[in-house]
């Protein structure tokens, strides 16, 4: 009889508070279950890093990666965090340093070279000589991917052609998809030939895991709070599959494992100190109205687009942008969000429904998670270039709008993917890529404040 273990994280999102737990409790068992002749290895199914971490922002993702050489990782594929909030160049660099397997079947550049480091697939051998193979895909973003210039098309299909591909050149077929639950469970529908998927993604929590067409699926939750641990068995040349959660706050604690955290947040802070530019005054942020700030941050969109108005909402700053020198540190803080820009093209019967729906009473003191806002609450939706008069017709920078006009309206990514906004989800949009507002700012301040 064989036995392999699989230890997985996923959806980490740079927060570190059980990193060192577990990374310990890992190392404990991988000696205790080497010592009686099972195999080891450990996987990470993509989103570990995110730049509203001040230490993966400093460090443009390397300090993760380091951290993942640090710990032992074998086979790592990449989400979302990795692929679309790093620029084309930085993300081809991410891994030169990675003495780990890095696999995604679904990355290519568009033009020029893909990074040596993209692997389709690895098949790797226990020391009973057992060929385990691994393929991983990514959640094809491609409006943001292909702005960046790359190709992340066909997941589904490339994972099933090359499970099929690898069919008769391994004894056991896994996945690591960044691809969500609902994928997963399409996925072991349409290619039953994969033994295990690993998920992420969609942050879901599968304590014993989900059978669906003979498919054994995974789910570890996300910020570290859950470990997987896979346990394959084969004997007789029968496969058994089981899979648990550990839950981090069962874990042995370890004395001082706050401070290795604080640690990291440090270590950013400390290559984050340099003044990038100077305020003239300090701008005010409000919540719940119009600001100094927000107006300053409108009039950066409006110029670093030329679109006709603006949109976006007040929970977006953090802090006040105080007089006086400006680091990128303080930026981060004012705006941790890892959020673009869109230009969207919109009529003028939409922009009156929008200003209709932006008067929701109940947006304001919303207390939002996710599609990158790392904001308190969704604050004011703020409106620039474009009103009502007090006849009701819809007036955009001072003039009438026409009646069969399309207009730019340029809003933050966050608007774009039908909740708030469903219209949105038809119109033509232009993501500006690959800087975060928070680099906008910087470069307006640069260009505009004095030193």
């Amino acid at each position: 009889m064989e036995k392999i273990h699989i230890f997985h994280t996923n959806d980490w999102h740079s927060h570190f508070a059980y990193w060192a737990r577990m990374q310990a409790y890992i190392q404990a068992r991988k000696i205790a279950y080497e010592q009686q002749g099972d195999t080891v290895w450990l996987c990470d199914i993509g989103d570990h890093m995110d730049r509203s971490s001040i230490f993966t922002e400093a460090t443009l993702g390397k300090g993760n990666v380091a951290l993942l050489n640090e710990a032992g990782y074998d086979v790592v594929t990449i989400g979302n965090n990795e692929g679309i909030t790093l620029s084309f160049e930085d993300l081809s660099a991410l891994y030169e340093d990675a003495t780990f397997d890095v696999v995604i079947a679904n990355l290519k550049a568009i033009e020029g070279q893909t990074p040596a480091w993209v692997k389709p697939y690895v098949i790797k051998t226990t020391a009973a000589g057992t060929k385990v193979g691994f393929i991983a895909a990514t959640a094809p973003f491609e409006a943001f991917y292909r702005e960046l210039n790359w190709d992340v098309s066909g997941a589904k299909e490339k994972l099933i052609q090359l499970a099929y591909y690898l069919q008769d050149k391994v004894d056991i077929l896994l996945c690591l998809s960044h691809l969500g639950i609902n994928e997963d469970e399409a996925l072991a529908e349409a290619c039953p030939i994969i033994d295990v998927i690993f998920g992420s993604h969609t942050h879901h929590v599968l304590p014993t895991g989900k059978t669906v067409n003979g498919v054994l699926l995974t789910g570890g939750g996300m910020f570290g709070r859950y470990l997987g641990e896979l346990t394959l068995q084969i004997e007789d040349g029968k496969l058994q599959k089981s899979t648990r959660l550990h839950a981090s706050t069962d874990l042995p604690p370890l004395e001082k494992e706050a401070l290795q955290a604080a640690k990291l947040t440090a270590k950013g802070e400390a290559l984050m100190q340099q003044a990038v530019f100077t305020a003239p005054k300090t701008y005010n942020k409000e919540w719940y109205h119009y600001s100094k700030l927000s107006d300053l941050f409108a009039h950066v969109m409006l110029e670093e687009t030329k679109a006709d108005c603006a949109l976006f909402n007040a929970g977006i700053f953090l802090s006040d942008l105080q007089k006086g020198p400006v680091t990128a540190l303080d930026l981060h803080r004012l705006l941790p969000h890892p959020i673009n820009l869109c230009i969207i093209e919109v009529t003028a019967q939409q922009l009156k429904e929008i200003l209709a729906q932006s008067t929701d009473e109940e947006w304001p003191r919303m207390a939002l998670k996710g599609l990158g806002f790392r904001g308190v609450v969704l604050g004011k939706i703020l409106t620039y270039g474009f009103k009502l008069d007090e006849h009701r017709r819809l007036v955009i920078n001072g003039q009438l709008a026409k009646d069969d006009g399309v207009y730019r309206l340029v809003t933050l990514d966050l608007f774009t993917f039908g909740y708030f906004y469903p219209q949105f989800n038809y119109a033509k949009k232009q993501y500006v890529l690959p800087a975060f507002l928070r680099e906008l700012l910087l470069d307006y301040g640069q260009k505009n404040f004095a030193e």
